[in-house]
């Protein structure tokens, strides 16, 4: 993030009142989920449309979409770095079926959270027969992008830097729009000091440099040599989860690994999988891919989720996509919020709020499998694990299963139609989509099919056979011991 330059636009129109009605672009929800980052700009009559994936971590501009008061659209992460790509070629846009029969489809609200549209941002098409979404190109008058190092001539380095994004294309797409490119970085070299082959932006398409000495690696982060590729560590550094909810639903869902699978984890619970991989000693069996541009090694969560350690390539952005789109990933691991009985997911929009996409539609559109992990219920959940068993002390106040649900972000019967798998892993259900319809295969020690499952679902789930019981060793402290199954040993 150019934390320095966004905190110095913010601090512009606070005191002047300029510029105003921009139209501001980000690829991924960039902030720290309170004042910094995209917050910057979240001023009244600073930004007049929002086009990202995701809002969640700028909430000051929640409330702004919600009352219509910015036109705001959240459209899939690939799609956007993709298009950075495609406007520095001058192409008419981005052409995909990324998005079909979600909300992001025209049919549906084309990607509109916000606002009223002053013009669609994604089209239909019909190619060969086949239906295609085409997103369609802006005008981009000015890019903040960040860099490491910069040398006198412009030419910047991203060494110490946590993710690769979209930085090249984004600088290329400005430059053919006649616009400005300006790079915040950490330090100043001489020119010609910087090795050739580290260069990612070249001075070219550079107009200004900013030098920020505080520039910090993740906003929880100040600089981890492992995040940068600068060391790997032992697979026992890397944190465990500690033990709840959270590592139950991330164990059994690792559960679903196989060796050599190629996964993607997205963000939220699934970000899990990677730590308990690595405490199970599976994790160099595996291939774990984040759509940040990583390859390999263990996605990081919480507040660093995104970044990676022990990787083992990584890629811009825009190429992960491409690589996602074109089916590369066995299997996804993503988060729901709401479930229908055909296995349409929503996690963009509900209970009063706005999340966003992000990747999520590139990637579980095109995986062969997808694995959505949550708990079963929100608001106010609490478990607790002994002796093998699951025990509900309170129940959450949300239901996650719904009848219908408020915005589709992955479409079930879409994906049923494609022959694409998915499954569904809670604390103590788990369901497949199977002929259709969500179909519950398993159930927790302990818990009552009737009244901690069912009671709490808007519709009875198939259920063509009594649902077997979770294994016991998800809900035990010690390491489950999946290095040793028949798959893995």
């Amino acid at each position: 993030m150019p934390e320095a330059l966004l905190a110095a636009l913010g601090a512009r129109f606070s005191a002047t009142g300029a510029p105003a009605d921009l139209t501001f672009a980000h690829v991924v929800g960039i902030g720290d989920r309170a004042s910094r980052g995209a917050a910057h700009l979240a001023h009244p009559g600073m930004v007049r449309r929002l086009i990202t994936s995701a809002l969640v971590d700028a909430p000051a501009f929640i409330p702004m979409a919600m009352e219509n008061r910015v036109e705001t659209y959240t459209l899939p992460q690939g799609v956007l770095a993709q298009m950075m790509r495609e406007m520095a070629a001058g192409r008419p846009g981005l052409i995909t079926r990324t998005g079909l029969h979600t909300f992001v489809d025209p049919r549906q609200s084309g990607g509109l959270q916000g606002g009223s549209m002053s013009a669609p941002r994604v089209e239909l098409m019909r190619i060969d027969g086949q239906e295609w979404l085409r997103f369609l190109p802006w005008q981009i008058d000015v890019a903040f992008l960040r860099g490491t190092t910069a040398d006198e001539d412009g030419n910047v380095s991203m060494e110490q830097e946590a993710i690769p994004g979209e930085m090249l294309s984004t600088a290329q797409a400005v430059r053919r729009m006649g616009g400005t490119v300006i790079v915040q970085v950490k330090r100043l070299a001489r020119a010609g000091s910087l090795r050739a082959r580290e260069v990612k932006i070249p001075g070219i398409l550079v107009d200004h440099v900013v030098v920020e000495p505080a520039q910090r690696q993740t906003y929880a982060t100040e600089y981890d040599p492992s995040y940068a590729g600068e060391l790997r560590l032992p697979d026992g550094a890397i944190r465990p989860l500690p033990f709840g909810l959270r590592k139950v639903v991330a164990r059994r869902a690792a559960m679903e690994l196989r060796p050599g699978a190629i996964c993607n984890i997205g963000a939220g619970i699934s970000t899990g999988i990677s730590a308990v991989a690595a405490e199970e000693g599976i994790l160099g069996r595996i291939v774990l891919t984040n759509e940040q541009g990583f390859i390999g090694g263990a996605p990081l969560t919480g507040p660093d989720s995104g970044a990676a350690q022990n990787w083992a390539a990584m890629v811009d952005q825009p190429y992960q996509f491409d690589f996602y789109d074109g089916g590369g990933i066995d299997r996804a691991f993503l988060s729901f919020v709401e479930v229908s009985p055909v296995g349409d997911v929503n996690i963009s929009r509900f209970a009063g709020t706005i999340v966003g996409i992000g990747g999520f539609v590139n990637i579980s559109q095109n995986a062969r499998e997808t694995v959505f992990s949550g708990s079963f219920t929100a608001g106010g959940l609490e478990v607790e694990c002994a002796h093998g068993r699951l025990h509900i002390r309170r129940e959450g106040r949300h239901r996650k299963f719904r009848e219908t649900v408020e915005q589709i972000s992955y479409s079930g019967r879409f994906a049923a139609e494609e022959g694409r798998r998915a499954a569904f892993v809670t604390e103590r259900a788990v369901f497949r989509l199977a002929g259709g319809r969500l179909r519950l295969e398993e159930i927790a020690p302990g818990v009552s099919l009737e009244e901690d499952i069912l009671a709490h679902m808007d519709f009875v789930p198939d259920m063509p056979e009594p649902p077997r019981l979770m294994d016991a060793r998800l809900f035990r402290p010690e390491p489950m011991g999946l290095s040793r199954e028949p798959d893995f040993a």
